[in-house]
């Protein structure tokens, strides 16, 4: 048998509005995300969709982590496309190498049962 651990967040993000007496710059919302520069550019990873109840509605992999989950939010064919309203939460772990992020996506859209992942799925 393979045991698995599911990797931690190394970065968490919610939705949230900059304070307009705030005296960090002005940040562009995208679908309610002001602290997408968290996420890094230039690192692979796993993110993870939450909504308000920590319900996990999406796993993606990324090679290009904020790219991507930029993507996610604006990008007319991303499968949360009709579903970005309900994101309150995006969790993001760091992994390097492709396989393992290959590997842990399928194990977590199985394992925690993400509600709008369709592909990869095994549980229904």
């Amino acid at each position: 048998m393979i045991k698995i651990t599911i990797p931690n967040a190394d970065i968490s993000i919610t939705e949230r509005k900059q304070a307009h007496d705030s005296e960090e710059p002005k940040i562009k919302s995208i679908e309610g995300f002001i602290d997408l520069h968290k996420i890094p550019r230039d690192k692979g990873g796993m993110i993870l969709f939450y909504n308000i109840n920590d319900e996990l509605l999406f796993v993606g992999k990324a090679r290009k982590l904020r790219q991507r989950v930029k993507k996610h939010l604006e990008d007319t064919v991303s499968p949360i496309k009709n579903h970005r309203d309900e994101v309150y939460r995006i969790d993001v772990s760091i992994v390097d190498d492709a396989m393992e992020r290959e590997i842990y996506e399928t194990y977590m859209i199985n394992e925690l049962q993400a509600k709008y992942n369709v592909d990869k799925v095994f549980y229904k």
